[in-house]
Order: C-alpha cells, then sequence, then structure tokens
C-alpha cells in the first residue's frame, strides 16, 4: 500500500496539470462522436466504460504492469522489448503520435524533476521512440509507488482525459461528466484485477484486437473538423 509521501507523488504524477498534452487527444473518441455512436452522456459513459474494460484491460494495462515489474527489477532488455511491443501495437499514426509525444514529455519531465536514481533516468532519457505506459511506469517506480496504485491512477487518468474530450466534443456539461467519472471507480478496480491476472499469466495474456478503435483512429486522421490529435 503507498504511504502518504508516495500517495503525494502520485497524486501529482497523476493531475491533469501534468504538462505531457494529454489534452490534445481523444483516443478515437472525436471519430466515434463524428459516426454517431458517442451522441450524449449515456453513449459517452458506454463508450469509455468499453474502452477501459475491453481495449486498456486487455493490452495496455497488464504491459504497464511488465514495465513497472521490469524497471523495478533493473531489467532494461524487458523495459525495451515491451516498449517497442506497445509502438508497434499502436494501428494508426495518430495513436503511434500520442504515445511517443506523451511518453517522451513526461520522459523529460522525470529528468527534469530528478525523480529516481541517476541511472534510470539516463536509461528512460535514452530511449527512442518512449511510450507513455513505459514513462508513467518508470516514473512510478522512481516514486516507490506500489504497482497496484500506480495502475489504478494511470486507467483513472485515462478516464480522466476522455472524459474531459467528452465535455468539449459531445458536448457534455461539467455534471455529466462528473457523474461519469463517478461511475468509473468500480470499472478502474475490475480494470486493475483482471490486469494483474493477465501480467501474471505464462505468457502474459495480452490481445490487442480493437478493430473498431483501429478503424475510427484511421478515420479521424481525414476527418473535416476536429479538436483533438486523435
Amino acid at each position: 500500500m503507498t504511504q502518504l509521501p508516495q500517495l503525494l507523488s502520485l497524486l501529482h504524477l497523476a493531475s491533469p496539470a501534468l504538462p505531457i498534452g494529454g489534452f490534445s487527444y481523444s483516443q478515437g473518441l472525436e471519430a466515434a462522436i463524428d459516426c454517431g455512436i458517442v451522441r450524449d452522456a449515456d453513449s459517452a459513459g458506454q463508450w469509455i466504460r468499453d474502452n477501459l474494460l475491453h481495449v486498456q484491460v486487455h493490452a495496455e494495462a497488464p504491459l504497464w504492469l511488465l514495465l513497472y515489474r521490469a524497471w523495478r527489477a533493473g531489467d532494461r532488455e524487458g523495459v525495451r522489448y515491451w516498449n517497442d511491443w506497445f509502438h508497434g501495437s499502436r494501428e494508426s499514426a495518430e495513436l503511434r503520435l500520442e504515445t511517443e509525444q506523451m511518453g517522451w514529455s513526461l520522459a523529460r519531465l522525470v529528468g527534469q524533476m530528478a525523480w529516481g536514481e541517476p541511472a534510470l533516468r539516463d536509461d528512460l532519457a535514452a530511449m527512442s521512440p518512449v511510450c507513455l505506459p513505459t514513462a508513467f511506469a518508470a516514473a512510478c517506480v522512481a516514486l516507490q509507488v506500489d504497482e497496484g496504485d500506480g495502475l489504478a491512477a494511470y486507467c483513472f487518468n485515462w478516464a480522466e482525459n476522455q472524459i474531459a474530450a467528452a465535455i468539449k466534443a459531445v458536448p457534455l456539461g461539467q455534471v455529466a461528466g462528473q457523474q461519469i467519472l463517478r461511475g468509473m471507480h468500480g470499472c478502474v478496480l475490475d480494470a486493475v484485477a483482471e490486469a494483474t491476472r493477465r501480467a501474471d499469466a505464462e505468457p502474459p495474456a495480452l490481445s490487442t484486437l480493437s478493430p473498431m478503435l483501429g478503424l475510427l483512429s484511421a478515420r479521424h486522421e481525414t476527418q473535416y473538423s476536429r479538436l483533438f490529435r486523435s
């Protein structure tokens, strides 16, 4: 269980105010709105829950745990392997750009804030490209955050960014957005439990099958009117 100093560090790391550019991306949500799949608060909440429990939890969330454990063990080959695996799983140019840009920004911030041991910061700075889950996992190890708490924060931050995008693009009111976010609390706990099960499997049970998200992300690249970069 994360202690108070680590909890404060984790709140800092997972804050929407962290300057890594998460507000710029919707991860296909804007394309889903353009196609009429997401129309209101109910459909926005369903989209976000489905993406967390049937997309994120099948690959990105358990992969985050594998990256965290590799960083903690000093297994730099493992970090590189899973970083490259995740980068290769991004199905569109926009999804690759998103994880590269946010990962680079967070890795740079880890160095500027002098989080963790110099060796970890040097290894993180040397990676190119560095994906967002790789940098976030490294930051959690550097700040001595428990893996379960770190993954919960990673998933909650993802959901929070999705809701912020929905508030702007659907559009939704602030209260509706907060109601969706409150309803995500149980989903985040379920996601952490399932991601842990998948990461603990031999071999890890990862699946990137999400054809609708891939098609919508590719469609977003040529969408006529856009607020977001993905």
